[in-house]
């Protein structure tokens, strides 16, 4: 917005927005696998101060993830390759939810499978989790009983994987899409039309490091997903793809670091935000950043957040 277009001077903004039926303090979340189970960050920050907590993702059966190494930093960003660890859904209803159930948050648990059925799985007994305000399907994993085709690279697998979910969940379901295809959006309207109530983008890029001395990839997976301020471009020029394909609310996520970093986000068309690298870098970045988005507010007049959603000028 212009300085010609401020009005008034505003006080105390209005944060608050709301996605697939729930309502947020603000816009700002966790991205999956950057804040452990919430808990892990209390001594740092106030985690009612959330918008909505996002947990890491969760398969049916525990996970150990990949050998290490699995982190290797990059030119502004991270290449990461955990394996998806976890504690599985079961460990996570009993020894997880207590403490998260007690928090004045949304809580949105992320979920991932490697077969339809498990998919399914997970999210009949996530529905038995009457304190979660929503899930968010992870479709950036193979298919084993396909060849290993991954579920968000195919929009016709996509499609079936949102199926498989929709069918036992029974609570407002965000489909978080992967970047590594040719056009997300014909992935966006397949998971749009089999269900989805949101859609989360963008999961990491796929990408690789050497070390020159060694000769060897600095990753024992060899390959990784790329995140941080070096994917925020591709990740802005993906959410203002999708927003204009699908009539669903789109959360935005890739290399959010600052207040200024989330507002071309919103200002692309995302009615929310996801802060994913920028958590391990400062522990208190999404309290900065909440903090920046209200000056920002008070600074151009802006009483509601949610004028600056869509409000991109072409």
């Amino acid at each position: 917005m212009s300085s010609t277009q401020k009005t008034q001077q505003v006080e105390k903004p209005n944060l608050a927005v709301e996605i697939a039926g729930l309502s947020l303090k603000n816009p700002i979340m966790p991205a999956s696998g950057t804040f452990g189970y919430g808990e892990e960050y209390a001594g740092y920050i106030d985690l009612n101060r959330l918008g909505a907590i996002v947990t890491k993702g969760l398969s049916l059966n525990p996970k150990a993830g990949n050998p290490t190494p699995r982190i290797a930093e990059t030119v502004s960003g991270m290449l990461n390759a955990i394996g998806l660890q976890n504690v599985g859904v079961q460990d996570f209803a009993r020894h997880k939810m207590p403490y998260l159930r007690e928090l004045n948050t949304p809580i949105i648990a992320n979920f991932f499978g490697n077969s339809l059925e498990e998919y399914g799985e997970v999210a009949k007994q996530l529905s038995d989790i009457p304190e979660l305000a929503a899930a968010e399907l992870n479709i950036s994993c193979p298919n084993v009983k396909k060849g290993g085709i991954v579920f968000g690279t195919d929009p016709k697998a996509a499609e079936a994987a949102v199926t498989a979910v929709r069918k036992h969940l029974k609570m407002p379901l965000i489909v978080k899409l992967t970047p590594n295809v040719t056009d997300i959006t014909v992935i966006a309207r397949a998971v749009e039309e089999a269900g989805a109530d949101a859609i989360c983008c963008i999961n990491t890029l796929t990408g690789m490091s050497i070390d020159v001395r060694t000769r060897k990839p600095r990753l024992a997976n060899r390959t990784g997903g790329l995140s941080g301020p070096a994917i925020r471009p591709v990740a802005v020029r993906m959410v203002h793809q999708v927003v204009q394909a699908v009539k669903v609310p789109v959360i935005g996520v890739g290399g959010i670091i600052r207040a200024e970093d989330a507002l071309e986000f919103l200002i692309a068309g995302a009615s929310a935000v996801q802060v994913g690298t920028a958590n391990f870098i400062n522990p208190g970045a999404m309290m900065d950043i909440i903090d920046g988005l209200e000056r920002f507010c008070i600074d151009e007049g802006i009483e509601d957040i949610n004028r600056l959603v869509g409000s991109l000028e072409i």
